[in-house]
């Protein structure tokens, strides 16, 4: 389902190719890194800084790696990315259908994610194979689930953020959400008394299951060289772990 992340991520990467990329010898003699985020989209990013969300703090390990300091290019809208002059963005999908007219350059994946059903603890489904005519799902509008889900005749309610459909199971008005791991599991860390039951992801359905990486815009070689190798020492080292953790995500190996 290469179109059900958050809208951050969909915003972020609209207009990404014409914002002008530096060179990794670049970055380093001006000392800061650039990162795009969305000032309010928690758990990936938050301008407040209480708590920051995870693509800042993965990007301040960047920068670190680098040797160098962040900085924080916030974007809003996709307009407002032609300025930005970012040289990062985080959380992308790497595929190369997905990134379409974005020009990205990707890194190797990080971490493995894509659609699941949340539900509540009490609920009988197991799997999106288990939805029935009987089961109304909440689906963000015009995503590829909201179309797969749809063509196997299940009732759907259409949302513009993943938060409002699993607020919407959690005060039981529908019977489940199909959203994004990253989502449904912050949710949960941020609602400990409205808990949700998070089903596996169904790797038969591959619409909905991706990659992730980091998203260079125009890098040289080197500063892709350099992504990469920042991306290995902080798996081995745990650090991206931790990161994720802090909001309640658990990452799974990429494919």
């Amino acid at each position: 389902m290469k179109t059900c992340l958050l809208f951050v991520v969909g915003v972020l990467l609209g207009l990404i190719g014409v914002a002008q990329a530096r060179s990794l010898g670049a970055i380093r003699d001006s000392g800061v890194l650039g990162l795009c985020a969305h000032p309010n989209s928690l758990p990936f990013a938050n301008k407040a800084g209480d708590p920051p969300g995870f693509q800042i703090e993965l990007g301040g390990a960047f920068a670190r790696e680098l040797g160098v300091s962040l900085r924080l290019d916030w974007i809003i809208t996709q307009y407002q990315m032609r300025s930005a002059g970012c040289d990062i963005v985080l959380d992308v999908i790497a595929d190369r259908e997905a990134q379409g007219e974005t020009r990205l350059r990707i890194s190797k994946p990080y971490y493995r994610t894509g659609v699941v059903l949340a539900v509540p603890s009490s609920s009988a489904l197991t799997s999106l194979g288990s939805l029935n005519e009987s089961t109304k799902v909440g689906v963000q509008v015009g995503s590829v689930a909201a179309m797969i889900i749809g063509q196997r005749r299940v009732p759907t309610s259409t949302f513009g953020f993943e938060t409002d459909s699993l607020d919407a199971v959690s005060n039981h008005e529908i019977d489940a959400a199909a959203v994004t791991p990253t989502a449904a599991s912050y949710f949960n860390l941020t609602h400990p008394d409205k808990a949700l039951r998070i089903l596996d992801r169904d790797e038969g359905v591959a619409d909905l299951n991706w990659n992730v990486a980091v998203g260079m815009v125009r890098p040289d070689d080197a500063l892709r060289e350099a992504i990469d190798g920042a991306l290995e020492r902080l798996h081995n080292d745990g650090t991206i772990d931790r990161i994720y953790g802090r909001y309640g995500i658990v990452l799974q190996p990429p494919r």
